[in-house]
């Protein structure tokens, strides 16, 4: 059954209850369901072919879960673009893609008409849904094919320009069987603070939640005293964050607590989370944080169990769901040996976006190759070891990036912590450790002080040689640390 579909059958079920929240505005099933219809309509109206690329620049809000579901319904594809994305960025997913229109928020019109330039083939740029279709007849929605492309995600990623990720109707729905059978007493209110431009957001909370008839409160960007502020008044049940937005709501609970009670699943993802950090949100929150691990190309695929949580770790696999983890022969490795993760999911996307040579070096056989390490214990739990292309080599011995920073977490005064490897400038000892910390306000700390307190738990050839202090740490457009930009500050060189 394809995405819009299931909507419709959401509002079958539950027509008055309320499906978006967006501050003080709100829709219920039956008019979400109404509007995106027309919606759909009108792009057809408009001369949009099924297959056709609808792009949209827009922060969360129900105009962009309208604008989803009308792309579903008319069998066209969405491709959200994440709104910190500058004018060339953004050009180039609408040129890449081949959107043959595009919707930009009205406060980020100047920046979506900047974009917009040298668009070939960009017919319309809108910045109102209102009124699109009113008095208009009714026109015909053929059906949409399970395996139809319903998405066009662009990731960050590690390559010099974002791939466009692919899912189909039938993808998607499987990413919202993972998610429910991943937090299944959980899906009555989301928060969705992450942006839907990313899986977390669409695939894993808005869509999960309208699918069983729950309610979505939005989250148009993310401000830790407005989370726990809309946790409280809409006794929100289940969210999911990045390691960064769990330091910041960790800060902002101890500052000023808020009732807190409802919210009974916390996912979180993207990279790491420390385990002192972990410890901390337990004791301020009343529950714990459910690390996992998914990725824009396979949805979610591992998570820790709810009444088996492993701190620390990545969690096991999901039901359905295949993981090994393999050496560079793709054998797979014994218990303990660090490896690269491997997925075969139901969920797996359909190929990059007009890139076919990216997509066979990334799904091999029906498996997809994450680039990202792990070991797995005997208890079928997976353990962060780091990304292939991030690991530190030192002597000839691989460093993970993670566990340094989780040995410098434990600190008070550390509030964020990035690791990088730079090259040894006589050559001898491959990569020295370099460690680039963010305090905490108010307190303090000297890098002899942390660098003592890394060797209490850390060998010697870990330890890093030099640790910078930096007001931030740069983030990409996900909310994770950008490691690569690290490298490009001139001092790290020194």
């Amino acid at each position: 059954m394809n995405m819009g579909n299931l909507l419709s059958a959401s509002a079958e079920r539950n027509p008055r209850k309320t499906a978006i929240v967006l501050e003080n505005e709100s829709v219920s099933y039956e008019q979400l369901d109404r509007s995106t219809t027309s919606l759909a309509q009108w792009f057809l109206r408009h001369g949009c072919k099924p297959g056709d690329r609808i792009a949209f620049y827009w922060p969360n809000s129900i105009e962009t879960v309208k604008l989803f579901f009308a792309c579903f319904k008319a069998g066209m594809i969405a491709v959200p673009v994440n709104v910190r994305m500058k004018p060339p960025e953004i050009a180039y997913v609408l040129q890449h893609s081949k959107a043959v229109m595009y919707f930009a928020h009205p406060d980020l019109m100047s920046v979506a008409e900047e974009a917009r330039k040298g668009c070939a083939g960009l017919r319309t740029i809108q910045s109102t849904l209102e009124g699109l279709n009113e008095g208009a007849p009714e026109v015909p929605l053929r059906e949409v094919n399970d395996y139809d492309p319903a998405m066009v995600l662009y990731t960050s990623g590690t390559t010099a320009r974002p791939k466009g990720v692919t899912h189909t109707h039938r993808t998607l729905l499987e990413c919202v069987k993972l998610t429910c059978s991943a937090a299944p007493d959980s899906l009555q209110t989301a928060l969705v603070m992450t942006q839907m431009a990313f899986i977390s957001a669409i695939c894993a909370s808005v869509l999960p939640t309208i699918v069983t008839g729950g309610t979505c409160v939005l989250v148009p960007a993310f401000d830790a005293p407005l989370v726990l502020d809309l946790i409280e008044r809409f006794q929100c049940s289940c969210t999911f964050g990045v390691p960064s937005m769990v330091q910041l709501l960790l800060e902002e609970q101890a500052r000023r607590p808020r009732v807190v009670s409802t919210l009974r699943t916390f996912f979180a993802g993207g990279d790491s989370v420390p385990v002192s950090t972990q410890e901390r949100f337990h004791a301020l929150f009343g529950i714990s944080v459910r690390e996992g691990y998914g990725m824009t190309e396979t949805g979610p695929s591992i998570v820790n169990p709810a009444d088996a949580i492993r701190s620390g770790s990545l969690g096991k696999a999901l039901d359905g769901v295949e993981v090994r983890v393999v050496d560079s022969d793709v054998e797979d490795l014994p218990d303990e040996q660090t490896g690269e993760i491997v997925v075969r999911s139901p969920a797996n996307f359909a190929g990059y976006w007009d890139d076919p040579a990216a997509t066979r070096e990334t799904l091999r056989d029906g498996w997809l190759h994450s680039g990202d390490l792990a070991r797995r214990d005997a208890d079928g739990y997976l353990w962060f070891e780091g990304r292939k292309k991030e690991i530190i080599v030192r002597d000839g011995i691989n460093i993970a990036p993670q566990e340094v920073e989780e040995a410098l977490y434990n600190h008070p005064a550390v509030l964020e912590v990035a690791v990088i490897g730079m090259p040894d400038p006589a050559g001898a000892r491959g990569e020295r450790v370099l460690a680039f910390v963010s305090l905490r306000d108010g307190l303090v700390a000297d890098e002899q002080e942390l660098r003592d307190h890394a060797r209490q738990c850390l060998a010697d050839f870990k330890i890093p040689e030099r640790i910078l202090f930096v007001k931030d740490l740069p983030k990409g457009i996900t909310g994770k640390v950008q490691r690569r930009a690290l490298k490009e500050i001139p001092y790290a060189a020194a």
